[in-house]
């Protein structure tokens, strides 16, 4: 088999349709619009316009705000730290950044900081330098003898 010789299966492809070339084609005249009206022309965009009823996406109210300067935290679990922890990835001596998980790949993009939850056993002593924690992972960290330091003004919760 050569480079040039390749090519689709019967029937794989098919020809697009030439409209408005003739009657004998089958798809001339109207070119398969229909007869007359609005929706025969061209330009013709009457997406949302139920006939001058108010259309359905002006009858439904308005919701929700979207915060322009909201904080996007990264959340990581105790377990992932700990796998991260058990692998090498972290180091124990060294206090647990934003920058720290970015680098062993625990979190993909450095966003605006970290809040550590608390699902998963955390057994490693391990200081925390992070933008948020929860109350449980708060406890975690301490039952295993680490510490955790907020940075920022992110609330606990």
């Amino acid at each position: 088999m050569k480079l040039n010789e390749i090519r689709d299966n019967e029937g794989a492809t098919k020809n697009r349709m030439r409209v408005g070339r003739g009657i004998g084609s089958g798809k001339g005249k109207t070119g398969g619009r229909g007869v007359k009206g609005q929706k025969a022309r061209t330009g013709v965009s009457i997406k949302g316009f139920e006939g001058g009823q108010m259309p359905l996406h002006r009858r439904l109210p308005k919701r929700g705000f979207n915060k322009p300067n909201a904080i996007e935290l990264n959340e990581v679990n105790l377990g992932r730290i700990q796998q991260a922890v058990e692998a090498g990835k972290l180091d124990a001596g060294t206090p647990v950044t934003n920058e720290a998980l970015f680098a062993a790949g625990i979190v993909s993009k450095p966003r605006d900081g970290v809040k550590i939850l608390g699902v998963g056993e955390l057994k490693t002593k391990l200081s925390f330098q992070v933008a948020g924690a929860s109350k449980s992972a708060v406890e975690a960290i301490e039952k295993a003898g680490g510490s955790v330091t907020l940075l920022g003004a992110v609330a606990q919760a």
